[in-house]
């Protein structure tokens, strides 16, 4: 049974920089693709940024791109969202998700697998 926990999250002062993590138990992380997101309550969940099985191809939301970034260290058998210069407005439950399929489209909540997410707190 392929199961992801989120780790890293937490309150942070704005400017800050906070690293997530998402592991996978069950079957190895390099077998998926890897997106996170992140909901705020009453919204939509909203893609942050994606990683395909191969690891060359990524894919940042606008919005944060230039501060946050994805990795993946499949010898951890974890992918990682490296997010800097934190803003207030990130503030949000993270959620990772992972997909065994051919192809995925990184931006679309249509994953196989999600996380129970982590909460991150910019303060102002």
């Amino acid at each position: 049974q392929v199961q992801l926990v989120e780790s890293g999250g937490g309150l942070v002062q704005a400017g800050g920089s906070l690293r997530l993590s998402c592991t996978a138990t069950g079957r190895t992380v390099s077998s998926f693709h890897v997106g996170w997101f992140r909901q705020v309550v009453g919204k939509e969940r909203e893609f942050v940024a994606g990683i395909m099985k191969s690891g060359g191809v990524t894919d940042v939301e606008d919005s944060v791109k230039g501060r946050f970034s994805i990795s993946r260290d499949n010898a951890e058998n974890t992918v990682y969202l490296h997010m800097n210069s934190l803003q207030p407005a990130d503030t949000a439950f993270y959620y990772c998700a992972a997909s065994p399929a051919a192809w995925v489209n990184l931006r679309s909540t249509v994953y196989d697998y999600w996380g129970q997410g982590i909460q991150v707190t910019v303060s102002s």
